[in-house]
């Protein structure tokens, strides 16, 4: 339970309070429950956006503030992580200089332009699955998110360099953890679009191989994993399997 309080806790802003102490055997159980978190904000995702288009939001304005709330659910972190991530890969500089413009605190453009198109593919995508009442396929993209941040600190990927988050996470997860949450969410996404059930497997397997070369070449660019990186993982994964559960609808 201690993992499960401090994965929310730092996923969300519930107010659940973690341990006052957090080692990397800590940090390494909360990451292994990040896709329990991820289930709970998806049947969140999904109760709001059914409410929305229920009381008669269309169902754009409805994707949108669907992506806002998950925002706001999340303090804004992973989208912050994603535009610090696009910007710093979008630097010409060492890994010392990318790191440096990852940490300024201020979102230039190749860091603008991600969140628009991640948050722009979200919403869409999020909109054309309410109009066919998808709400399963919604609630699974979110969750798939989380699940790949398994995958992105198992072992064999260091952190960066002065990474706090990263130190705590980087390598903790081992292959049968990442083995198992894999092919859960392969299972689960059988039912997501259930005119064709080979789509969702194939979806989930593209954004699988999406997120293992966005964090090898992170950590080759950067230097290691980061806390950033991880957030641009979990952004990009729920705008491709999102995107991907909608195209039969």
């Amino acid at each position: 339970m201690g993992g499960l309080r401090l994965a929310v806790s730092w996923l969300t802003v519930f107010p659940v309070r973690g341990p006052d102490e957090v080692d990397r055997t800590a940090a390494g159980r909360a990451i292994a429950l990040a896709p329990v978190v991820g289930a709970l904000l998806g049947i969140a995702a999904a109760s709001l956006l059914w409410l929305l288009t229920w009381v008669g939001a269309s169902t754009p304005l409805a994707g949108l503030l669907v992506v806002v709330a998950l925002a706001a659910a999340t303090r804004g972190m992973h989208l912050d992580g994603l535009a610090d991530t696009m910007d710093g890969l979008g630097s010409y500089g060492p890994p010392e200089r990318a790191r440096q413009i990852m940490k300024g605190g201020a979102a230039g453009p190749f860091g603008v332009a991600a969140i628009v198109f991640v948050v722009g593919i979200q919403a869409m995508s999020f909109a054309a699955m309410a109009e066919h009442r998808r709400w399963y396929a919604v609630a699974l993209a979110v969750a798939a998110g989380r699940t790949l941040v398994v995958l992105a600190c198992r072992r064999g990927v260091p952190a960066a360099p002065g990474a706090g988050f990263g130190a705590l996470v980087a390598g903790t997860q081992s292959p049968v953890t990442a083995t198992m949450w894999t092919i859960a969410a392969v299972i689960a996404s059988v039912f997501a679009v259930p005119d064709r059930p080979w789509l969702g497997p194939v979806t989930v397997l593209i954004a699988l191989a999406m997120a293992k070369v966005l964090v090898r070449h992170t950590a080759r660019r950067f230097g290691g994993l980061s806390g950033d990186v991880l957030g641009a993982v979990i952004e990009m994964s729920v705008a491709v399997t999102a995107a991907g559960f909608s195209l039969a609808v």
